[in-house]
């Protein structure tokens, strides 16, 4: 699997968000359970970003970035960011 990070992901590592996501949403562990064996602040990062994924547009709008693109980019430019490259790595490694 190749390693993504794009800019707007400050840097974070798509091999590792990948493996969150599954086991977000494949193997089914919730995002407290996540949240809770992550060993860093950047991994908690990377869990938020996965356990956004399914919460509507209207409910994170609101939510503020913390990063050198915040005043170019939304949460849901990153989240839908997110969510293209996790579709298009699943469908690669299918």
């Amino acid at each position: 699997m190749a390693n993504h990070s794009p800019g707007c992901f400050g840097g974070y590592d798509f091999d590792r968000i990948t493996h969150f996501a599954i086991k977000r949403f494949v193997e089914g562990n919730n995002t407290v359970n996540l949240l809770e064996q992550a060993k860093t602040k950047t991994e908690r990062e990377e869990i938020a970003l996965v356990c956004m994924l399914d919460v509507e547009d209207k409910v994170v709008m609101d939510v503020k970035l913390d990063c050198q693109y915040a005043q170019d980019c939304k949460v849901t430019n990153c989240r839908d960011k997110l969510r293209n490259l996790l579709e298009a790595e699943f469908k690669i490694s299918k």
